[in-house]
C-alpha cells in the first residue's frame, strides 16, 4: 500500500462496515426502545410498534449496503493473495510513471495451482 494514499482511500472499506453496524444497531435495538419509551411516557402505553425506517423500500438499503461490503471484501481478499503470490515492485531502470510489474514467487510449489 502507497504511504501517500490519503486515509479516505486506505479506509473507506472499514468506514462503509462501521457505518453499517452503526444504522443497523440504531435502527433495530436503540430507536424501538426509544419509541416505545417515549410513549410509555407520554401516553402511560404503547399502542403502536417501531416500523424500521431502513427496511423500507422493500431493503433496498440492507441490499445496496450487502453488495458494497460484499464486493469490498472480495476486492480486498484478491489484493491481499496477488500480495502473496508475488511482490509488485518497479525495475529500476524504468521511470516512475509506469505500472508496477508482478513478479512470480520464489517458491512455485507453495503457490496453489489446483483449477477445480
Amino acid at each position: 500500500m502507497n504511504e501517500q494514499e490519503s486515509w479516505m482511500n486506505r479506509k473507506w472499506r472499514p468506514a462503509m462496515a462501521w457505518m453499517y453496524m452503526v444504522i443497523c444497531i440504531l435502527d433495530f435495538a436503540l430507536f424501538p426502545i426509544m419509541w416505545s419509551i417515549l410513549q410509555a411516557v407520554q401516553d402511560g402505553n404503547v399502542t403502536s410498534q417501531w416500523d424500521p425506517l431502513t427496511l423500507k423500500g422493500a431493503g433496498l438499503f440492507h441490499m445496496a449496503m450487502g453488495a458494497v461490503l460484499g464486493i469490498a471484501a472480495w476486492t480486498r481478499g484478491q489484493e491481499k493473495i496477488a500480495g502473496v503470490a508475488g511482490q509488485v515492485s518497479v525495475p529500476p531502470t524504468l521511470n516512475t510513471t509506469t505500472k508496477p510489474v508482478l513478479k512470480e514467487p520464489e517458491d512455485p510449489i507453495t503457490r496453489n495451482t489446483r483449477n477445480d
